[in-house]
């Protein structure tokens, strides 16, 4: 069976952005149209209101095109595990309040068994400082931690 894949608000909005003028964000552009393109049917894709949530916000063209791509997905949701995994992340990692929505990404990939996390928010998500700290808080409460990874690092598997 195909694995998991929590595709977080950031990876539809580089998918769907008008190109960048940006080199470092066109590239994640580029990187992320490949993945889509050629590593997409490999995976069993999920998403949650919460991205529909984010990726609404803005543009009103925009965010039609990026609830366009994000309808196409299965949704999954909160559950007793997730609203408690919420408050423990929110105890020990040091996300802001305005990127509490973060913690919910996070939440519900662990509290609904996610492979991956596909993201490219490196600054509440996609970074070593989380990862660790989302491992260290998960092996003490018996909880799976899924791959937290860019769609570059996820290119070229093959998990079957």
């Amino acid at each position: 069976m195909n694995k998991s894949v929590y595709i977080e608000s950031s990876v539809i909005s580089y998918l769907t952005a008008r190109p960048s003028r940006d080199l470092v964000v066109s590239a994640y552009q580029q990187i992320t149209r490949e993945w889509w393109q050629s590593e997409l049917t490999k995976y069993r894709c999920y998403i949650s209101d919460f991205v529909l949530d984010e990726v609404s916000r803005g543009d009103s063209d925009a965010a039609s095109e990026r609830l366009k791509v994000a309808r196409t997905f299965k949704k999954i949701g909160l559950n007793e595990t997730v609203l408690d995994l919420v408050k423990e992340y929110n105890r020990v990692l040091d996300i802001p309040s305005k990127a509490q929505l973060d913690l919910y990404h996070l939440a519900i990939s662990v509290g609904n068994g996610m492979d991956f996390v596909l993201s490219w928010n490196f600054k509440h998500i996609a970074n070593a400082y989380v990862r660790e700290k989302l491992y260290e808080i998960n092996s003490k409460l018996n909880l799976r931690t899924p791959t937290i990874c860019t769609p570059e690092e996820l290119i070229g598997g093959k998990y079957e």
